[in-house]
């Protein structure tokens, strides 16, 4: 089938109260094994490609992976920009046909971030596009902050309540404790502050730096109205574990779909687990 608009997945999602997964690709393979495991699982499942991913792959070759993927999948799948941070960059995928964009102006203002993401939503939105917005700060795992100051990064509810309302957005991530990258510790979640958006906030939520978030705090944040979950680290773990320890079995090894296959199969792996845990299993 044709790539879907993530509203589209995220409208059922919210009403059946489970989550998409939103998993980030960065070459033929992690397609390959998001659609896979999409298709074991009958899954809806995001596709999700980043500008360091776009610069790596090259937009031609990410569009034309995921279309063709789509095309051939039994289960829905949408396209979606993750973490775009200019109005130039929007328009790039949108013209390359992406379904869905993320405009993440969450390091401006609070008015200059809703007049950005009101910039992309009257260009997009006509073409049947959904936008994502970020208000709050998802930082690094390797940022050197103190818990107050973390917490000051945090998503207000009365913000969020009030950018919804001037931007009518279709997707708002928001920061309540998790972070990109590799944890090295136990991600403590704020499920008051989750709470606390939820009831002021009728959009569907995001869940940014899922990865190495606890099976059981994921499905509590679910619970409590998230309904689309990013993943990319765990995926790359996975996928560079398993390459590696092909490439240990066999140092003599020059094929490379010695290596990235067994790679594919972990991804695969790993990103069934995922959709297991966010409850869309049969939702295709």
């Amino acid at each position: 089938m044709a790539l879907v608009s993530m509203v589209e997945l995220l409208d059922k999602a919210q009403k059946g109260k489970y989550a998409v997964g939103a998993f980030n690709c960065n070459n033929m393979e992690i397609v390959q094994a998001i659609v896979a495991a999409a298709e074991a699982e009958k899954a809806p499942v995001i596709i999700q490609a980043s500008q360091g991913a776009i610069k790596y792959a090259g937009i031609e070759y990410i569009t034309t992976l995921t279309k063709l993927a789509a095309e051939k999948a039994s289960v829905p799948i949408a396209l979606h920009l993750d973490h775009g941070t200019s109005f130039a960059q929007v328009m790039q995928c949108a013209r390359h046909g992406f379904s869905s964009v993320m405009i993440d102006g969450s390091k401006h203002p609070l008015e200059d971030n809703i007049a950005l993401t009101n910039k992309v939503i009257e260009a997009v939105r006509h073409l049947g596009i959904s936008v994502e917005a970020e208000l709050g700060k998802i930082g690094g795992t390797e940022d050197d902050i103190t818990v107050s100051e973390r917490e000051a990064l945090f998503t207000d509810p009365e913000e969020a309540e009030y950018f919804v309302q001037k931007t009518q957005v279709d997707a708002l991530a928001i920061a309540i404790g998790t972070a990109h990258g590799q944890y090295k510790g136990t991600p403590k979640l704020d499920f008051d502050r989750l709470t606390q958006i939820r009831e002021r906030v009728s959009t569907p939520l995001v869940l940014h730096g899922s990865s190495g978030v606890p099976e059981d705090a994921l499905r509590e944040a679910i619970s409590r109205g998230v309904c689309k979950v990013n993943i990319d680290t765990n995926i790359r773990e996975a996928f560079v574990f398993a390459a590696r320890q092909a490439l240990e079995g066999n140092p003599k090894e020059i094929d490379p779909r010695k290596m990235l296959g067994p790679a594919r199969e972990a991804a695969t792996k790993i990103i069934q687990e995922k959709i297991r845990i966010f409850g869309s299993v049969g939702k295709a």
